[in-house]
């Protein structure tokens, strides 16, 4: 808490400071200070860890991911990112416990996510999770849910694929062995 704080008043300051350059008519540092202003205000809004984590989770580096995670403090989140929070435990989890994985996706939507096509992303991921589980009529729903909420349409293959893959489970084993 002491820490977010800080960050606050040290981005108020860099505020007020750049408005003082701009009323003395400093218009060179002024505009160098709007930058520096810039970014120690969206450091207050995002936590930076969060986004190493996803970038990490992107590149498909898992473990480092889970290492920038366990770094979070989720208690000095921001309520919306506690969902983001919880959305990349959950997909970074799928790979070792899928119980696991459900609750912090499920925990992930009670929070909320600003993004339909992140929402989409946490249904198509509880998808799987069903199906792992043989609940094939609430997968389904999930897999529906997921189109609905995919306007953009970027992850079209990726529902395309985990519906067929629950539509047709002896494919997917027969693939395996």
């Amino acid at each position: 808490m002491i820490t977010r704080l800080l960050k606050i008043l040290i981005a108020a300051a860099s505020l007020a400071y750049m408005v003082m350059l701009y009323a003395q008519g400093s218009w060179g540092a002024a505009i160098g200070m709007t930058f520096v202003s810039i970014v120690l205000v969206l450091v207050n809004l995002r936590s930076v860890r969060l986004v190493v984590a996803f970038a990490n989770l992107r590149m498909q580096r898992m473990e480092e991911a889970v290492k920038w995670l366990n770094r979070v403090s989720v208690s000095q989140l921001w309520p919306r990112q506690r969902g983001y929070y919880h959305f990349l435990l959950g997909s970074v989890t799928m790979q070792n416990n899928l119980n696991e994985a459900e609750s912090h996706l499920r925990k992930a939507l009670s929070l909320g996510l600003r993004q339909d096509h992140d929402k989409a992303a946490v249904k198509l991921n509880l998808a799987v999770c069903l199906s792992a589980k043989q609940d094939r009529k609430r997968a389904l729903i999930m897999i529906q849910d997921a189109k609905r909420l995919d306007t953009k349409g970027m992850l079209k293959k990726d529902i395309k694929q985990v519906e067929s893959m629950i539509k047709n489970p002896r494919v997917v084993q027969r693939g395996r062995r």
